[in-house]
């Protein structure tokens, strides 16, 4: 036997079977519960729901901000690296296979007289050479092997000869110029902690940017939520004033309050639907969310406050954060630049000297037998002459900007330690503002019961008092949900300001090694 269980005929069918009542009552009721618990089930697993930490930690790992300073960090530590590759020894290998030549060309007799002659060669060379460049001197050293052949073909018989070069060893050092290695050395090392930092920064950034989103779909969802409870009540309302009229009880004008009190709610419940799906719609956004997936927030507790002194979050700035290491190395930057003006356009000179041995022979094993000595040595300078105060505008000019630099590092040091301090005092005060808040939300909530009951018994009989009741119910619970935004986000501030968790009281990090492989 087949039995069909529907909505509209569960009832009956049990009724027309009731020699099978006792197993299928026990059957219908497991039924019922099976069915209850899979839409239970299904509920839950097509609901996603967060917590305050998960979003954040949602947004840290995959959010377009997130991703973005991340790809920015590796493009600083690549930097980096490519810097560090310069103070390298780099192995290169030339070759010219062949260079070909077929001309006529002009010679010069062995008395002393020119001539027009053909000329047909073929030469190959081939060298292996290692260079390190001094970062201290801003010079070059190298060692370098290679091997020449050279083949002519003016006569009848054609003439191979080969070039040994077994050993070089040489050097290329500026003697006055700019020394760009130098403060490089200095620079780049910052730079590159001012990346770590600033992405750290960035991480707690996110963080507060998910605290927004976060906080503005609660806030949308209890702004939603209270809308149609207060439609409701008030259409319960009007019921009984409309009931209340006809009996002549209240006055006329009372039932127009609660019609516009209705109306009211409806546009009310409409704007907070917009702004639901406004908000709801940023959220899934930030997070990289699938756009059919319900989502629940769980609103968060506070975690217990702490005070953080002053002083102690100023001197955590200092060690830790990316903005006060970038003012350092301004001014570095900047007395390089009076350095490199100083040393550009002036008196200069050029060494360049060799040291190697080198032989030549038509057969190959005799080039590299009883090499010869080969010194070469090269000096050369550079003495402006006339530049028409060019070298000395360029000083005055780099020092005028060292100058400025120094007075705009040393106010925005101040404004940055002013600013750490604002930010710590309005933490700081948290404490109070949310305690206020949910007090006033307590308070709110029963006075607008109070005043909702003794209005429906007939004891209040002016609708504006439990209108502005429900106003400054529905601005409490509001007001609540974004103290504690505010909360979240100073403490967010705080972290990203200073880099240091004062709740656990160490540093905050991130596993840079994860994203530089």
């Amino acid at each position: 036997m087949k039995i069909i269980f529907t909505s509209g005929t569960l009832v009956n069918n049990i009724n027309q079977l009731k020699h099978f009542r006792p197993h299928l009552l026990g059957i219908t009721w497991l039924v019922l519960f099976g069915i209850t618990c899979s839409s239970t089930s299904l509920k839950a697993q097509e609901t996603s729901r967060y917590t305050l930490e998960q979003v954040i930690r949602l947004a840290q790992d995959q959010s377009p901000d997130a991703q973005i300073a991340r790809h920015r960090f590796k493009s600083s530590y690549w930097t980096f690296r490519n810097f560090k590759a310069e103070y390298l020894p780099g192995l290169t290998l030339n070759g010219t296979l062949p260079n070909i030549n077929r001309s006529i060309e002009a010679i010069t007799l062995p008395d002393g007289t020119s001539n027009y002659t053909s000329r047909s060669l073929t030469n190959y060379e081939v060298s292996l050479s290692i260079s390190q460049e001094v970062g201290f001197t801003g010079g070059r050293v190298f060692l370098s092997t290679g091997l020449q052949q050279l083949n002519n073909y003016y006569t009848d018989t054609t003439t191979s000869q080969f070039l040994a070069n077994m050993i070089n060893i040489g050097i290329e050092q500026p003697l006055f110029r700019y020394n760009r290695y130098k403060w490089d050395k200095k620079t780049a090392p910052m730079q590159y902690e001012e990346a770590k930092r600033a992405l750290v920064e960035a991480n707690e950034n996110v963080a507060s940017v998910a605290v927004s989103r976060f906080f503005s779909l609660l806030i949308a969802q209890l702004e939603k939520e209270i809308s149609l409870k207060n439609r409701s009540n008030y259409d319960t309302l009007y019921r009984i004033a409309q009931g209340r009229f006809q009996l002549g009880k209240i006055a006329e004008n009372e039932l127009l309050q609660l019609e516009l009190n209705l109306l009211q709610a409806d546009a009310s419940v409409e704007d907070a639907e917009l702004n639901y799906e406004s908000s709801i719609s940023e959220f899934r956004s930030y997070l990289r969310l699938k756009d059919d997936v319900p989502v629940e927030l769980i609103p968060p507790d506070v975690i217990e406050h702490f005070v953080i002194p002053a002083d102690r979050a100023i001197e955590a700035a200092k060690s830790n954060s990316s903005e006060w290491i970038a003012l350092q190395r301004r001014l570095i930057v900047a007395e390089s630049s009076v350095n490199e003006a100083k040393m550009t356009g002036r008196f200069d000179a050029n060494l360049y000297a060799i040291l190697g041995l080198t032989q030549t022979s038509t057969e190959l094993r005799d080039a590299y037998n009883n090499p010869l000595d080969e010194e070469r040595v090269t000096l050369g300078i550079t003495v402006p002459i006339l530049d028409w105060g060019k070298a000395r505008g360029a000083i005055k000019l780099a020092q005028s900007n060292q100058e400025l630099e120094v007075a705009s590092v040393e106010q925005e040091r101040v404004d940055y330690v002013q600013n750490i301090f604002v930010n710590i005092m309005r933490f700081n005060m948290q404490k109070n503002q949310l305690r206020i808040a949910a007090k006033s939300d307590t308070v709110a909530q029963k006075r607008y019961d109070l005043t909702q009951k003794r209005y429906m018994i007939g004891k209040v009989n002016d609708i504006l008092d439990l209108s502005m009741a429900q106003i400054d119910n529905d601005n409490a619970k509001v007001g609540y949900y974004r103290a504690l935004m505010t909360y979240w986000q100073s403490y967010y501030q705080v972290r990203k300001l200073t880099l240091f968790d004062f709740l656990k009281n160490e540093p905050i990090n991130v596993p840079f090694e994860d994203l530089t492989r």
